[in-house]
C-alpha cells in the first residue's frame, strides 16, 4: 500500500435512475445512488485497503449531507468535504437494454462545487503527507472557476512533489457550455501528471494530431507522442471497448510505459447490470497495482478485473477487494462459500 493518503478532488453527484430498464419518467419512481468520477475511484481504492481522502464542496442540506455520508460510509475520509451555498449536482439515468443505449441527463449547473474556485481550497495543507492526487477532466469542464481550482491543485502537487493521476474524461457538452479552451487547460493538467488515463482520442485532442495506425499500433503511436510531449508522464492507461449490445461488451485493458506496454486479450462482458463508473473502476485497479509496484501487465490485469466486475454491480463505484480480482483471473464463477 502507498505510504500516505491518496487525495481525490472532484464533485460529488447524486444519480437518480429509472427502475430496471425503464425510460425516465415511465413510472413515478427513481432509485438513488451517490457517485462522481473522482469519488468513484476513491471508493474503489478504499475497498482495496488504501487510505483515501476526498476534497469537494456540497450544499448544507439533506442531499449534501447524504452524499457525504455515503462516501464516508464506503471508507473514504471526507473531512475535507466542506459546505457552501448552491445546490447538489444531479444526473438522471435510463439504463439501456438490447439495442437501446443508456441515456444520461445532467442537472448540475450552479452546484456548490461548480461555483467554488481556487481560493476555496488550501492545497498546501490538503496535500500535506499525500502519496497521490487524483483529478479528472470533468472538474475543469464545469466552468472557469472549477478549471482554476483543478489547475491550482495540480500546480501545488507538482510544487510539493506529490504524484498526480489524471483521467481525461472529456465531456464535450460541459466544455461547450462556456467560453472554454479545453486543449490549453487539459494540456497543462496532463503536463502536471505522472499517470494519464486516456486513449488515442484524448491525446489527439490535446496534441492536435491524428494517429494513423490501427488497434494496438495506433495506441502505442499515441502513447509515444504523449510521452514525447509531456516529459513528466510515466504511465498511460486505457481500455478498448466494443459494444455488441447494451448488455454485451468486449473489453481489453492497456498500460503503456516509456519502455514497454501490455494489452490484455478481450473479455466478453455479458448480462451487464450497470456500466456507469466502469472507467473509474479501471483507474482504481491500475492505481492499486501501480502503488504496489506492479508491472505493466499486472496493472492492466488489475484494471481489467475491476472494470469488468463493475458491470455486475448497481451504482457508480467498484466495491471489490483483492480477493475479487484474484477470483476474476482464476475464472471461478461458482458460488463462493
Amino acid at each position: 500500500m502507498a505510504q500516505g493518503k491518496l487525495v481525490f478532488f472532484g464533485e460529488l453527484l447524486i444519480r437518480l435512475n429509472a427502475p430496471g430498464n425503464e425510460l425516465l419518467m415511465q413510472s413515478p419512481t427513481l432509485a438513488l445512488h451517490v457517485g462522481g468520477a473522482e469519488a468513484n475511484v476513491a471508493i474503489g481504492l478504499a475497498h482495496l485497503g488504501h487510505a483515501c481522502a476526498m476534497v469537494s464542496r456540497v450544499p448544507d442540506n439533506a442531499l449534501g449531507r447524504g452524499a457525504v455520508a455515503a462516501v464516508r460510509g464506503a471508507g473514504v475520509d471526507c473531512t475535507a468535504v466542506t459546505t457552501a451555498p448552491g445546490r447538489m449536482g444531479l444526473y438522471f439515468l435510463s439504463v439501456g437494454a438490447g439495442l437501446r443505449a443508456s441515456e444520461i441527463v445532467y442537472d448540475r449547473a450552479g452546484s456548490s462545487f461548480a461555483a467554488s474556485g481556487a481560493d476555496d481550497y488550501d492545497w498546501d495543507a490538503l496535500l500535506n503527507g499525500a502519496a497521490l492526487l487524483h483529478l479528472s477532466g470533468i472538474t475543469p469542464a464545469l466552468g472557469p472557476r472549477s478549471a482554476e481550482a483543478a489547475l491550482a491543485a495540480a500546480r501545488m502537487a507538482k510544487r510539493l512533489g506529490v504524484p498526480v493521476s489524471f483521467d481525461g474524461n472529456y465531456r464535450a457538452m460541459l466544455w461547450e457550455a462556456w467560453d472554454s479552451d479545453p486543449r490549453a487547460i487539459l494540456s497543462e493538467l496532463i503536463g502536471s501528471a505522472d499517470i494519464l488515463f486516456g486513449n488515442h482520442r484524448d491525446l489527439s485532442l490535446v496534441l492536435g494530431q491524428e494517429f494513423s495506425g490501427e488497434g494496438e499500433d495506433r495506441r502505442r503511436e499515441a502513447a509515444e507522442a504523449g510521452f514525447a510531449a509531456f516529459p513528466g508522464l510515466s504511465l498511460i492507461a486505457s481500455t478498448a471497448r466494443h459494444t455488441v449490445t447494451a448488455d454485451h461488451h468486449r473489453i481489453a485493458a492497456r498500460v503503456d510505459l516509456r519502455d514497454g506496454c501490455h494489452q490484455t486479450d478481450e473479455v466478453d462482458v455479458t448480462g451487464i447490470v450497470d456500466r456507469i463508473g466502469a472507467g473509474d473502476a479501471f483507474a482504481a485497479g491500475v492505481l492499486h497495482a501501480h502503488l504496489g509496484g506492479g508491472t505493466a501487465e499486472t496493472m492492466a490485469m488489475s484494471g481489467l478485473a475491476l472494470t469488468c466486475l463493475k458491470h455486475s454491480l448497481p451504482g457508480d463505484a467498484s466495491r471489490f477487494g483483492q480477493a475479487d480480482i484474484d477470483a476474476f483471473h482464476g475464472g471461478g464463477l461458482d458460488v463462493r462459500r
